[in-house]
């Protein structure tokens, strides 16, 4: 029975999450399988991979034969340098202790260049956050200094309206007191006017 390790679909639409199978090439792609070595999970960044190294070592060694993308991951998780150290321990050219150093220091330069890449991406991200702070606090200080203007413009406003105000009352008052001078005036001049009357 011919093998294949592949991928099995499962998540939600938009958001794909992958079973790492083998599986009979017969078999429907979300359906029977053999067994399930990993998943695989490319929503987050970097993609979230876990694989039983081991089971997929064993599958191989048995003849399954693995899709391009399977490939790329059991090459991205060391499945296929295992299958290879494997090999030449068979064919006595390493022993098995010089395997395992092999695939220890293969594994780990790998964890150094991934934890690498995972905080250049956190650094992205805060340099990112950062310039949006930056942006929003300039903006606020444009949006505070711009209704700090509009406030002073409008105070000086009301004091013009205020001194407009006092003036216009001050020329009512001066022409009212003209206006009771003239009357004070006219009433004297007529008292004296009927004085002389009174006397002539």
């Amino acid at each position: 029975m011919p093998v294949k390790i592949r991928l099995q679909r499962h998540g939600k639409k938009g958001k794909p999450f992958y079973w790492i199978i083998a599986a009979d090439t017969r078999a429907k792609r979300d359906g029977k399988y053999l067994e399930k070595i990993g998943i695989y999970n490319p929503n987050t960044n970097p993609a979230t991979i876990e694989l039983d190294v081991d089971g997929a070592v064993k599958w191989l060694q048995n003849g399954a034969q693995p899709t391009d993308t399977a490939r790329a991951i059991l090459s991205y998780k060391g499945a296929l340098l295992k299958t290879h150290l494997a090999g030449g321990v068979r064919k006595g050219a390493l022993t098995e202790e010089q395997a395992e150093e092999k695939f220890k220091t293969w594994l780990d330069e790998k964890e150094g260049s991934v934890s690498s890449k995972e905080e250049s991406l956190t650094k992205a991200q805060e340099d990112a956050k950062n310039k949006a702070l930056d942006a929003e606090k300039e903006v606020n200080a444009k949006r505070m200094a711009a209704s700090a203007e509009a406030e002073t413009a409008a105070t000086e406003a009301s004091e013009e309206v205020n001194e407009a105000e006092k003036a216009e009352g001050e020329s009512e008052n001066a022409e009212l007191e003209a206006q009771a001078e003239k009357d004070v005036d006219s009433k004297t001049a007529e008292e004296a006017k009927a004085q002389e009357k009174k006397d002539a």
